[in-house]
């Protein structure tokens, strides 16, 4: 087994996406820090803090230097972090402007403002995907808008819905997700430079300016103090990731137990040996949505991780960081992973409309008993309507007969309505609430997306 889902050849393309696992690779990580540091040299030419042709230098040759990958592994195990070794890489290479390279920053800025460069790549690949999603969605909530099926509470047929009314609390759920995930953004994506201990005091009096105009460089958000030990706006941006994950696999369980052969009324996606059993020839199954529920459960444990990592010590801490180091790739590599599964099966969902329709019928009308007995209420009072019903559904139930036939036996139940009206009554089509006017409202909200 790999030490990781992620890089395992077998698996790592099944709970994540390779444009997802490149932001997190070694190359990018240290091309962001490169990114940083020219950024960091750049605005303190400008500044005035450095001499101007030295960050220009370094702005010129820096991201073109082939840095020493065995070296930097070296130096990042006997410091802790590599940017010590990366420093003195691109200090050697860059000869007179090299004096200048890093000028008044300190390790973690620089780590910290690459990981919300990486982060923000990572959040525009999943903007793009979660917006796949919601449409793929849409399609399922205005096509299957009056499709009418069993609703289920505590896994029993409660009442009547239909599989648009699921789809769309499906979307509306992602819609919120979607403005959560954009109201973190200027929380999380803001630039880090503080200097030793926060302060800036390396920069003297043009500390403020200096972290300006490196805001703007690498077009992050400028923060109001150094956020070196207050980790919440990361820590917002994981919440978000893993409760869209979690979204993903509440779809993904229902679609799971929608497939049970002895519901079947929806289908994943069907190609050749997909969700095949090793030794049982007739299992298909439900491959997609059983890994946007482990993710979903995965992702639980980033969030949690980056919940306790918030408590760090003083001015710097002393392990807390770290664990973000690991819990903040994993929730972007799960969010992508679960919604690329997501828009796979969305988009070739097979609805079987019949199987719906039959299972509706199963219980040969006690499914609408709450619309008989509100529909009896204004002849014979709530709670009289209430106990006839009642009555005729344990007939019904212990007969094998219709929900009808076991009303038309009770007098008071024959006498108060006439019989098509009680027919009308029981047929489950007819009481499905306002589901198709919130279905409407879901997709206008998201037309005006």
């Amino acid at each position: 087994m790999a030490s990781t889902l992620f890089d395992s050849a077998l698996f790592r393309d099944v709970f994540t996406t390779p444009a997802m696992r490149a932001v997190f690779s070694d190359d990018a990580q240290l091309a962001a820090f490169v990114k940083a540091e020219v950024a960091l040299a750049v605005t303190q030419g400008e500044t005035g803090v450095i001499p101007r042709e030295a960050a220009e230098a370094i702005a010129r040759q820096a991201p073109t230097i082939a840095l020493d990958r065995e070296q930097l592994k070296h130096d990042t195990e006997n410091v802790g972090y590599p940017i010590v070794g990366l420093v003195r890489q691109l200090s050697q290479s860059l000869g007179e402007a090299g004096r200048y390279v890093h000028w008044g920053a300190t390790t973690q800025d620089i780590m910290d403002t690459a990981a919300v460069l990486q982060l923000r790549e990572a959040v525009a690949l999943i903007e793009v995907q979660l917006a796949d999603v919601m449409t793929e969605l849409a399609r399922l909530a205005r096509l299957h808008r009056d499709t009418p099926m069993a609703g289920r509470t505590h896994l029993q047929q409660a009442l009547p819905i239909t599989f648009g009314h699921k789809a769309a609390i499906w979307l509306s759920s992602l819609q919120r997700l979607a403005e959560r995930l954009q109201q973190a953004k200027p929380r999380a994506l803001q630039a880090q430079l503080g200097g030793a201990a926060g302060t800036l005091a390396s920069l003297g009096d043009r500390g403020l300016d200096v972290r300006a105009a490196y805001a703007r460089a690498l077009d992050l958000a400028e923060p109001d103090i150094t956020w070196h030990v207050a980790r919440d706006g990361l820590v917002e941006m994981v919440q978000a990731l893993a409760t869209i994950c979690g979204a993903l696999g509440k779809i993904g369980y229902d679609v799971m137990i929608l497939m049970a052969n002895e519901i079947g009324e929806v289908f994943e996606p069907f190609s050749s040996h997909r969700g095949a059993s090793s030794t049982m020839p007739q299992k298909r199954n439900p491959i997609s949505s059983e890994i946007m529920l482990a993710n979903a459960k995965m992702s639980r444990d980033a969030a949690t991780l980056m919940l306790d990592c918030m408590v760090q010590d003083l001015e710097r801490a002393t392990g807390p960081w770290h664990g973000e180091w690991f819990a903040l790739p994993q929730a972007c590599l799960l969010t992508a992973g679960s919604l690329a599964q997501a828009q796979f099966m969305l988009s070739g969902l097979i609805v079987d409309p019949e199987a719906m329709k039959r299972n509706l019928g199963s219980t040969r009308g006690l499914i609408v008993a709450e619309a008989v007995m509100m529909g009896l209420a204004p002849a014979l009072g709530r709670q009289r309507a209430h106990d006839e019903v009642y009555a005729a559904c344990r007939d019904a139930a212990t007969s094998g007969a219709a929900l009808l036939d076991a009303l038309l036996k009770r007098p008071a139940v024959a006498s108060a309505l006439p019989r098509d009206q009680l027919a009308a009554l029981c047929e489950p089509s007819n009481y499905l609430g306002t589901a198709g006017a919130m279905v409407d409202r879901v997709l206008a909200r998201q037309d005006r997306r």
